[in-house]
């Protein structure tokens, strides 16, 4: 009991310490002890995005199926804007990494300043395509009249303040390298309150706020972000980070900017085919009417909530592999990935039994149309089927990335994705008439894959060579 007691005071303690970020130190020591430092405000930081999802699908539920589709129709094209933040990210968070393993916090604040001025303006180019043809792309998704009158207001919204996606993704992914995660974390969850707070606010109008309906949760999301994109920033220039920078630092550097996009190449890329990938399973997805698809965007987003945080760990993974690798510590690093997939492994376990056993209840949350709950408690048993198999490729694909060889996740990510996914989602939904359970299968199938080719590829040990 007294053991118990000593091993449940010593957690408490690490936990209290993760979440203030002290512990910054991750080549030597414990690497139990490392990965749980890092994963705890990472998890948390990964929920805080996934609660934005959550949140805004409770209240868009009540507005009706076709209100739900739009949202789930606007993400999935949103996912090709995550595509790049994250890409970016990745990138971002590999040279972080590796600078601060090799003591260089100077070159590490170079690279953030180049990441968000790639950002910005990255994002204008998006943002002027989604204001200008919002219709048009909502058309392209296989939408109907009606859905378009009701719901362009919202993806142009979205798509018009992505930069605010944008720089939170690459902001962040300069903490996470650093090893700040804890920045990270706050960050979003100050962004969230803000969000829960003006999503009933602008969805439904409260005293001079009129109600926008569904493009009200686009406007509470987007100041929900914008706002903490203002928080990190000052942190940034005058906060509490491991990295600084001035306003002096806000300088084009050639060198840092072009080995910046050379590394997150293939991180775009990757994510491309994935969130491509994405774009075109939910456009099959539109083939069988507004409550099919409201369903599978409200398993989605639930889905997303756990697969957040799996995301969390895979990131403290990567984190990790960079700084290790920058300390000259490749077998440290390889440990360390182990490590993480097991404990997501566990965590995706027992996430994937409580989905089995209570899909019906968790999709009546949201909605009480019969249809709607069918296909949304069907998508949620079978893709969570597979979570354990997600939790060591999510692991394996992050640790390449930090490594800084993100060629290799696009190798698997084409060949898993394009070259096996989409063929079969179409082959099995549309010409064997499986419906949407042949989306279902093809998205659990193409995740299985990952993880295998993944493993073996990572055992390999080429990705200890790279150089960043």
């Amino acid at each position: 009991m007294t053991q118990k007691k000593l091993t449940l005071t010593r957690i408490f303690s690490y936990f209290k310490i993760a979440l203030t970020g002290k512990e910054q130190e991750f080549t030597s020591g414990s690497i139990r002890r490392a990965v749980f430092m890092l994963s705890v405000p990472m998890v948390l930081e990964m929920m805080m995005e996934s609660i934005f999802f959550l949140v805004d699908a409770y209240y868009v539920s009540s507005l009706g199926a076709n209100a739900i589709a739009t949202v789930g129709l606007t993400e999935s094209v949103l996912t090709l804007v995550y595509a790049i933040a994250i890409g970016l990210s990745m990138g971002v968070t590999a040279i972080v990494a590796r600078r601060v393993g090799e003591k260089d916090i100077s070159g590490a604040s170079q690279t953030a300043i180049q990441s968000i001025l790639l950002g910005i303006v990255i994002a204008a180019i998006i943002s002027c395509i989604g204001i200008l043809f919002p219709k048009e792309i909502l058309g392209l998704m296989g939408a109907e009249p009606d859905l378009i009158a009701d719901g362009y207001g919202y993806t142009q919204v979205l798509l018009g303040g992505n930069v605010t996606i944008m720089l939170l993704f690459l902001v962040n992914a300069v903490f996470r390298g650093a090893g700040d995660a804890s920045v990270a974390m706050r960050v979003l969850i100050f962004s969230n309150i803000l969000n829960i707070i003006l999503d009933p606010i602008f969805i439904f109008g409260f005293g001079p706020v009129p109600a926008f309906g569904v493009q009200g949760a686009a406007i509470a999301t987007t100041i929900g972000r914008g706002s903490a994109v203002i928080f990190q920033l000052l942190i940034l220039f005058y906060g509490w980070s491991k990295i600084k920078v001035a306003f002096k630092d806000i300088v084009f550097r050639a060198g840092i900017m072009l080995n910046l996009v050379k590394v997150s190449l293939g991180g775009i890329g990757q994510f491309i085919i994935g969130t491509s990938s994405w774009v075109f399973l939910m456009r099959i997805m539109a083939e069988f009417g507004s409550e099919v698809l409201a369903g599978y965007t409200i398993a989605i987003r639930v889905l997303m909530f756990t697969l957040m945080p799996s995301w969390g760990m895979s990131n403290a993974a990567a984190t990790l592999v960079g700084q290790n690798l920058g300390a000259a510590k490749p077998e440290r690093a390889e440990q360390s990935v182990w490590k993480t997939g097991k404990y997501n492994a566990y965590f995706m376990a027992i996430v994937s039994i409580f989905y089995l056993l209570f899909a019906e209840v968790i999709i009546r949350i949201f909605s009480d149309e019969a249809l709607i709950i069918e296909y949304g408690a069907l998508s949620l048993r079978v893709i969570a089927a597979g979570y354990v198999f997600y939790a060591y490729g999510m692991v394996i694909i992050q640790s390449f990335n930090g490594a800084g060889d993100t060629k290799t996740p696009t190798v698997i990510n084409f060949f898993c994705f394009w070259v096996f996914q989409l063929p079969f989602a179409y082959l099995a939904a549309l010409i064997l008439n499986w419906g949407a359970m042949g989306v279902f299968l093809a998205i659990t199938f193409a995740e299985v894959l990952i993880a295998v080719i993944g493993i073996i590829w990572f055992k390999k040990g080429k990705w200890k060579e790279v150089k960043v």
